[in-house]
């Protein structure tokens, strides 16, 4: 599943306000909730897209970095390549702030508290050349994720006993007075769960977890753009109870030597020699889809652009195609013989005034900067 737009995702318009954001959160968030919809995997992916969009939109700081960058500018914010710590290992979490711990009915108990120390889902960035970009492919992908340790059932503990924390006492906070007043904060060692490990399992080293390799294909799709991300469902780190996590793809693009990709349109630079622009000429340049013939007309410019419509990449949100763009760079000499420069100078004497355009452009600044010094 390819990532969406956050906006999209939460079907609000880009100039919304934080109330009409929160109003659409928790609309989308009461239809698509786990506990309303069981065994629904669509739903629940929902939930965690929506869950994800949420945290950003409703930061002004993400949100501006988001709206000025996309999703590659909130990397080291919450939402980096590495890690993709958007709080998806708890998905009842912003749900219970909205309605409090009893869930729906008022009678549930609230889910079982976490006792492994891993997020459910990982990132992993891949490379995609070019070509594989603009056109979609299919790529192999290998990584490595965490599955429970089975002797210490993802507690890290020996034989999964976890005692009550001694820096907390099994409260989960730790207090601290300055003058009249007392704060609390998350207990550092236990990390808020009341439980700390005594005795750390032989087998993993009191990590809890294991790591496999596996190995796969996915399909990536045309248009796809350097920083998008792709959602592969079922292939994150594995829980104690055994559900997985998503794996998150990082697409990252290698540059092309000649083409360059701004959004869905290209960019080529076209060399030409002084003189085709000087009397015009016809040329055949490589597009992505093969070669299109360009006129050059008489006295083109340096740095003058030509556009192609359509003829750029395909867009991945399904919105037709962006165009390419040729880039004029005139060459001139390095260096010409003696023959070639009695043409050049009976060529220049041949347009007479006209070759030295400078002289009637300078000659009433000559006479206004001698006025200045009278």
């Amino acid at each position: 599943m390819l990532d969406i737009d956050y906006y999209e995702l939460l079907e609000v318009t880009k100039s919304a306000d934080k109330s009409t954001i929160k109003k659409a959160y928790r609309q989308m968030a009461m239809k698509y909730h786990p506990d309303k919809n069981p065994d629904d995997k669509d739903a629940e992916e929902k939930f965690k897209a929506i869950n994800e969009a949420y945290q950003v939109l409703s930061d002004e700081e993400k949100r501006a970095l988001y709206d000025r960058y996309g999703k590659a500018g909130l990397e080291g914010r919450g939402q980096s390549r590495g890690g993709f710590s958007g709080g998806f290992d708890d998905l009842s979490s912003i749900f219970e702030e909205m309605f409090g711990q009893s869930g729906f009915g008022g009678g549930q108990s609230r889910r079982q508290k976490k006792t492994y120390s891993y997020n459910l889902d990982i990132g992993v960035e891949l490379k995609v050349e070019f070509n594989e970009a603009a056109f979609g492919a299919k790529k192999e992908v290998v990584y490595k994720y965490k599955t429970a340790c089975k002797p210490c059932k993802g507690t890290g503990a020996q034989d999964g006993k976890l005692s009550t924390c001694k820096t907390c006492a099994g409260q989960g906070q730790v207090h601290t007075r300055q003058g009249f007043m007392t704060f609390a904060q998350t207990c550092p060692t236990c990390n808020g769960t009341g439980e700390a490990v005594t005795n750390k399992c032989k087998k993993c080293s009191g990590t809890g977890y294991e790591t496999k390799e596996e190995k796969f294909s996915v399909d990536i799709p045309e248009g796809v753009n350097d920083g998008n991300r792709i959602r592969v469902s079922n292939k994150g780190n594995i829980a104690p109870d055994g559900t997985r996590g998503d794996l998150y793809l990082q697409i990252n693009v290698k540059e092309d030597p000649h083409f360059i990709r701004h959004d869905d349109d290209i960019y080529i630079e076209v060399p030409l020699f002084f003189t085709q622009v000087a009397l015009g000429d016809s040329i055949t340049i490589p597009g992505l889809r093969g070669k299109l013939s360009l006129d050059i007309p008489i006295g083109t410019k340096d740095k003058e652009q030509f556009k192609f419509k359509g003829e750029g990449i395909k867009s991945v949100q399904g919105y037709g195609k962006g165009d390419l763009i040729i880039q004029i760079k005139i060459k001139y000499p390095k260096t010409i013989t003696e023959e070639q420069k009695e043409l050049l100078e009976k060529l220049q004497e041949s347009f007479g005034i006209e070759s030295k355009p400078h002289e009637r452009n300078f000659e009433s600044m000559f006479d206004k900067v001698k006025k200045w010094f009278k």
